[in-house]
Formats: structure tokens, C-alpha cells, sequence
């Protein structure tokens, strides 16, 4: 037979932030029992105090129409146990030993998933949370659960599939194998994950307010995956100043009354961006669904262009003659880094057919529009690009014929200090004179969005229903489109999306902010 356990404890991590936990904390951290080494750690807590637990309420009922979440949860928990014919009271046999600390690891990344792990829920009481296993073991039809012990820690096998239950320290813990039950009695008496610096360096940027964390070793996953990144990999994680060997990513949850945020944090790549775009993020089109910038575009492009040339592309281009070659055809990569800013994208239109964006450059000065703009027309005609058409009238630049998005050609045109790649002229003229019409920056819901934010400059801005009736057209003839369906009264709650950026020491920091409608 199986541990009967199993159902009710992995039920009640699913509802994880339900609000269905216990009355109180031994202060346990559930990291203390995480093996080292793990490259993915999900810890929170089962009933957050306070503001963050009246907003986690205020979120279930604006979402989901939930009254009352601990009441549903504890009513969910219980039917999945019956339904696993393992009738159980919530009341009575879970939550007076049922503390407010979760946590689940995983790990055995094979590339595609991952295939051990372990989970652990903080106990207020071990010797009843001792009996509640002991009540739902053995019995029933079937070979009987075998009791074992290791270093003094003993738990019990459930023998048709080997996993493993018993109590760690001030946790209820669960192993999906006995290798990984024993791995985490290890780290309760050794070296546990809590003790580790990446992961205590990488936690200290959680914000307060955090209902759930995760925890992400990019390094570790890379290495279960098989450690080894092609070359040609390699190259581009370099050229883009990625490294991922050593890095680590923090997400955290943060409830709101009337929002949900997202709070981002990684070292996974060198020389965190600085600056703040939100300026040519607020003269994008007023009636972009979607719209982003970035900072300092130029600075980045030239840092990659150089490592780029000092690594060659393999097979292709020795290292050092990239640039050297380019300037032959009279394109010169550095010229066009140096005078190049910011950078922006815009989407536009409610339909596949009369979807139309642009991207936005920003230049350092008139010249410097216009000779990138004649760089790009050069380099196309060096690679021999079919459908090269220079443009004629107000702005200076090309179109490049296109069979794609619906038959629009790609302008690439500038006008005073920007540059627009744009799908069709009437984007580009859009893109080049931003701010002469309506803008963003004039728009209700971005500017609530900006506040919401707070200190981080905005990046990004999505408006929920303009966007969700330009998905609804592109799902529709997809093989999607049912799930879309049942997906789309939640998405219907959604009144825009901020998304922020920034660094803080060595690490890249974001903010995403999902506003939701009444």
C-alpha cells in the first residue's frame, strides 16, 4: 500500500498561501534541512500574518471570488484525501500540530525535469504531527509500510514506490526517495543549504513582505543537466555577458489588496545594466498594448560586438577580424556602438492583420541616426539581401521587403536623433515622432503603473485588455484556443502590468507588478 500521508501533505504545500496553516512557528528554518548543493528551493509560508495575510484574502476574492480562503483550502485538503479514501478533519487531525514554514527542493535535473527532491512542512508539535504518520500507515489492502531508522531519525518506506516520511527536527518531512529523506536527516545534523554563502547572499535581497521564495542555483541546474555547453552556446552566453556557472536567481511573491508582484534578483549576468529609459518608454505610441526600453543600448552592443571580435565565431570568422572585416565594406561597429542610446519596442493594433510596432534607437546625435541607418543599408547589400528599396520623402532610410507579418514591408528609417526598424511606414513615422500625439506617459493606467513602482524605473508596460483582445485573435487559430478559454476569466482581471528594472551591488534586480481590475 501507499503512505496514506502522502495525498494531505503534498496537498497542503500546493495550497501553500492559502491560508490554511497552522496558528503559530517554532521559528524553524526550512532550509536547515536542505541538502547543499540543490539547484532549485521553493520555501513559504502556509499563513501569512498581518497585512500580507489580509491581502493574500483580498487577492482570493477579487480573483478567484473566494470568501473565505483558509475555509476553501481546509475543504480542498479534505476532499483530496477522501477522494484518496483516506477520509480526513482538517480541524482536527492537521492544523493543531501544523506550523507556518514550508518548503520543497528539487534536484536529479536531467535537462527536460527533475526527478528527486524532497518537501518539508514546520510541525508546532512533532508528537502529534508523529502520530498523525503513525495513524495513516499501514492498514488497508497491500504490502504494509516498512519502519526504518537513520541517525537516530526514524520514518517509514512506503514499498511500492520507495517514498519516505517522517520527522526532521521541527519539520514533517517527505522524501520522493529514501536517498532523499536521508539526505535532508544529513543536513539537519551537517552542512545544510542555510549554510551555504551563495544561497545566503543570494536570499539577503528578498524583500520584506515575501509570502514565497525561490531560490535557483543557474549553476547547479546547468551541471545536473550534464555541465557541458556547446561551444557555439558558450559564445553567445559570452557575447551577451552571461554567465551562468556560478550565478543564482532570487523570486520572490509579494501580495498586494489589488495587486501581485514579483521581485527578481541574479547574478547570472556580468555588469548589471544601469541607467533609466522610462523617458523613451513614456513617448511610445499612446495606444501600445505592449511597450518596453532599455538603457544605455549602445553601451551593451558595444560590449558585445568586442567580445564577439576577441572570440570569433567558429568556423565562420577568426577571432579578431570581425570588425576588421566590416570596416573593409566600409561598416565601422564601433561608430555605430558610440553613437547609439536607448532602446525601445512598441506593439500596437487588436488583430494578427492590423498589428503593427516598431523599434525605437535613440542616438546621440542627427549624424548619428543617419550614418547607422546607412551602416545597415551597407551591410544588407554586403550580404546580398533581396528586396532592399531606399526610402523617399521626409525620412532617410530603407525598406526591405517581406512575406512575413501580414505582407508589411521593414522600414528602417531616421529622423532627427532616433532610428525606427518598424513593421511599415505609417509604425515608423509612429516610432520617429513619438510624443507629437498622444503617448504613453499620458495614458491613466501607465501612470499608475509608474507609481506602483515606486524608485525603480520603469522598463516595460502591458495594458490587460488591449493585450487580451489582441490574444484572443491569435489564439483563435491556434490549437490552444480552448485552454485560452478557460484561462481567459482570469486574465480578465488584469488591468496592466509593470515591469521595472535596476542593479544593487553585483546583481540585477526586477520588478513585476501585475495590477488588477475591480
Amino acid at each position: 500500500m501507499r503512505i496514506r500521508y502522502a495525498p494531505v501533505l503534498l496537498a497542503a504545500l500546493a495550497f501553500a498561501l492559502a491560508g490554511c496553516g497552522g496558528g503559530g512557528s517554532s521559528g524553524a528554518d526550512p532550509a536547515s534541512i536542505v541538502p547543499p548543493g540543490v539547484p532549485l528551493f521553493i520555501e513559504g509560508e502556509l499563513k501569512p500574518e498581518g497585512e500580507a495575510g489580509a491581502d493574500v484574502e483580498a487577492l482570493a476574492k477579487k480573483i478567484a471570488g473566494i470568501e473565505d480562503l483558509g475555509q476553501t483550502a481546509a475543504e480542498a485538503l479534505e476532499e483530496s484525501a477522501a477522494s484518496n479514501g483516506e477520509p480526513l478533519d482538517f480541524a482536527k487531525d492537521v492544523e493543531p500540530w501544523l506550523g507556518n514554514h514550508s518548503g520543497i527542493y528539487l534536484e536529479s535535473y536531467d535537462g527536460n525535469e527533475f526527478n528527486e527532491g524532497g518537501a518539508m512542512v514546520e510541525t508546532t508539535d512533532t508528537g502529534a504531527a508523529q502520530e498523525f504518520i503513525d495513524e495513516r500507515v499501514g492498514g488497508g489492502d497491500g504490502e504494509s509500510a516498512r519502519q526504518a531508522s537513520y541517525e537516530g531519525v526514524d520514518y517509514v518506506v512506503d514499498p511500492e514506490d520507495g517514498q519516505a516520511i517522517g520527522i526532521v527536527g521541527d519539520f514533517l518531512a517527505f522524501g520522493e526517495t529514501e536517498k532523499s529523506f536521508k539526505a535532508m536527516v544529513d543536513a539537519s545534523k551537517g552542512e545544510a543549504l542555510s549554510d551555504q554563502g551563495a544561497y545566503a547572499d543570494s536570499t539577503a535581497s528578498a524583500p520584506d513582505g515575501s509570502v514565497a521564495n525561490v531560490f535557483v542555483d543557474v549553476g547547479g541546474i546547468v551541471k545536473e543537466a550534464g555541465g557541458e555547453i556547446d561551444a557555439e552556446t558558450q559564445a553567445f552566453l559570452d557575447t551577451v555577458g552571461i554567465e551562468p556557472a556560478q550565478a543564482t536567481a532570487e523570486l520572490s511573491l509579494i501580495p498586494g489588496a489589488d495587486r501581485i508582484e514579483l521581485d527578481l534578483s541574479s547574478d547570472v549576468v556580468s555588469g548589471a545594466p544601469a541607467g533609466d529609459a522610462s523617458e523613451l518608454l513614456e513617448s511610445m505610441p499612446g495606444g501600445s498594448f505592449v511597450a518596453f526600453a532599455s538603457a544605455d543600448f549602445g553601451g551593451r552592443f558595444e560590449e558585445a560586438v568586442n567580445r564577439l571580435d576577441a572570440r570569433g565565431i567558429p568556423g565562420e570568422v577568426e577571432p579578431g577580424e570581425l570588425k576588421s572585416g566590416l570596416e573593409e565594406a566600409g561598416i565601422d561597429l564601433d561608430q555605430i556602438g558610440n553613437g547609439l542610446g536607448d532602446l525601445g519596442v512598441f506593439l500596437q493594433g487588436n488583430t494578427k492583420r492590423n498589428a503593427v510596432g516598431a523599434v525605437v534607437l535613440t542616438t546621440k546625435g542627427e549624424e548619428d541616426a543617419t550614418n547607422t541607418v546607412a551602416n545597415l543599408g551597407l551591410l544588407l547589400r554586403a550580404t546580398k539581401t533581396p528586396g532592399v528599396t531606399a526610402l523617399s520623402g521626409k525620412f532617410s532610410g530603407f525598406s526591405v521587403a517581406s512575406q512575413s507579418f501580414e505582407g508589411k514591408p521593414i522600414v528602417v528609417a531616421a529622423e532627427g536623433n532616433r532610428i525606427a526598424i518598424a513593421l511599415g511606414l505609417a509604425a515608423a513615422a509612429q516610432a520617429l515622432r513619438a510624443g507629437q500625439s498622444a503617448t504613453l506617459g499620458a495614458n491613466p493606467e501607465f501612470k499608475e503603473a509608474v507609481a506602483a513602482l515606486g524608485d525603480t524605473p520603469i522598463t516595460g508596460f502591458l495594458a490587460g485588455p488591449a493585450a487580451l483582445q489582441f490574444a484572443t485573435d491569435v489564439a483563435s487559430s491556434t490549437e490552444e484556443s480552448e485552454g485560452f478559454e478557460e484561462a481567459r476569466p482570469y486574465l480578465e482581471k488584469i488591468g496592466w502590468v509593470a515591469i521595472g528594472s535596476g542593479s544593487s551591488d553585483e546583481r540585477t534586480t526586477a520588478r513585476l507588478i501585475v495590477g488588477l481590475t475591480e
